[in-house]
């Protein structure tokens, strides 16, 4: 499949390039000279986790997220929310990268893996057999959970065997047998699919880097994407395109103070543009949401600043070790806030929070007696 681009149909999206490299050059610019700037580029990873769950067509609220990412949950998370957790803890790992990291070889399959780099990097420095060791030193054998700690340890053991075989730190020896033994291990082909061919996909899609490369930052963004789309190298993370597409533009300088939202701003275009037959209008509608986007990015960057400027005002000529300041920028970094995680990130007790906020004048978006949040909007 080729993805040039013949003169009548750059000379069609001249138009929206424009519009989309001068919108996103105006919202770089304004997060990097912004006080606000890291709240928002930390707002941004929640909003563009709901984003590409929207996209897929999931709704997950912003809200439940953010009691997710905390670990106070207020229900058992749904499977939607577990892909949108993944969505937020992938965007952090680019976004602590490397700006080409992400679309190189040794990203790609960092993201691609079952388990995330900061949980593999947890297992890599110790054996499964260590913990046990370890564990067994202090504690007696004959314990009341001896048995099911025993079938966590060989679980873990298994799993990592698994991680080594499929990033190639296992044995040559433990390599060769995994072809032999992969049909009996799972007969029915719910684990993987020998017809789809993710290393393959990828090296496709991959193949494509050097004509984006050559192109204006945005447009050879929106040929990522339409090419992500049209290949779908992986089924279970088909989510990662639209990270691969905000990595890129780091990658060429583009956006250098925060990660792009790309699914904040490809969910207000319409699903017959997005996934329409016709290439050009495809490419148009990408370029349309990153407009749209950079937009709404302007937009939010107005609204913490003018959210700050008040909260300032609240505690000027405080005390210096007043919590306040501190408060106010963990406000500015989080959709909502509870009164358990301001305790939390603040090292206070619950009733302490309370007082702080009602000293901070935040409005409350829940509207509970039970249960009260507070946030920007």
């Amino acid at each position: 499949m080729r993805y040039d681009i013949d003169g009548a149909m750059l000379q069609t999206l001249l138009p929206a390039i424009a519009a989309a490299e001068d919108a996103i050059a105006r919202l770089d610019e304004r997060v990097l000279r912004s006080p606000v700037g890291e709240g928002f580029a930390e707002r941004s990873h929640f909003f563009d986790a709901a984003g590409a769950l929207w996209v897929a067509g999931e709704l997950v609220h912003v809200e439940d997220l953010v009691l997710h990412d905390a670990h106070m949950d207020s229900r058992a998370p749904s499977h939607e929310l577990t892909i949108a957790h993944s969505v937020l803890r992938t965007r952090r790992r680019i976004w602590t990268g490397e700006p080409s990291w992400a679309l190189g070889a040794s990203g790609l399959a960092t993201l691609t893996a079952t388990l995330g780099e900061g949980e593999g990097s947890a297992q890599e420095g110790k054996r499964p057999e260590a913990v046990v060791e370890a564990g067994e030193e202090g504690e007696d054998e004959a314990g009341p959970l001896a048995a099911e700690l025993a079938e966590i340890d060989a679980l873990l053991a298994r799993s990592q065997k698994l991680i080594d075989i499929h990033t190639g730190k296992a044995p040559p020896s433990e390599q060769a047998a995994v072809p032999a033994t992969k049909r009996n291990e799972d007969p029915l082909g719910l684990l993987g699919d020998d017809e789809w061919d993710e290393e393959q996909r990828l090296a496709e899609w991959r193949s494509v880097l050097p004509l984006a490369e050559a192109l204006p930052p945005v447009l050879g963004a929106a040929i990522l994407f339409e090419a992500w789309e049209r290949i779908e190298p992986l089924r279970r993370q088909h989510w990662l395109g639209g990270l691969l597409v905000a990595s890129h533009l780091r990658a060429r300088g583009k956006v250098t103070s925060h990660l792009f939202s790309f699914f904040g701003g490809l969910k207000l275009v319409r699903h017959e543009r997005r996934r329409a037959r016709d290439r050009g209008t495809r490419l148009q509608a990408f370029l349309e949401a990153m407009h749209l986007g950079a937009t709404a990015g302007l937009k939010e960057i107005d609204r913490l600043s003018l959210a700050r400027t008040q909260m300032e005002l609240r505690f000027r000529g405080r005390r210096s070790n007043s919590s306040l300041p501190e408060l106010a920028d963990f406000i500015l970094s989080r959709p909502m806030v509870s009164a358990a995680m301001i305790a939390r990130q603040l090292r206070i007790t619950p009733r302490g929070a309370l007082n702080l906020v009602n000293e901070i004048g935040i409005r409350e978006i829940t509207g509970r007696g039970r249960y009260r949040a507070w946030g920007i909007i």
